[in-house]
């Protein structure tokens, strides 16, 4: 009887989670302006505001699955 909380592929899917919140954190970078009294409306670009926090958010709950989901193994 296995009496570990986390198994093998449960481990596995909470480091996929933690590098798919990597690389949403890594679509949120960017936008800035050389100059700083120039405003660059980069920072309202569709990858800041909305594709990179869905990104963060779905590594988010791959990790959740990953702690409480009952995963089994073959």
């Amino acid at each position: 009887m296995n009496d570990m909380p986390m198994t093998p592929k449960g481990v596995k899917l909470m480091l996929a989670g933690v590098g798919v919140m990597l690389v949403g954190f890594v679509l949120l970078a960017g936008g800035q302006s050389s100059d700083p009294q120039v405003f660059s409306y980069d920072i309202f670009d569709f990858r800041r505001l909305v594709a990179a926090p869905l990104v963060i958010v779905s590594g988010i709950i791959l990790i959740v699955v990953s702690i409480m989901g009952k995963i089994k193994e073959k």
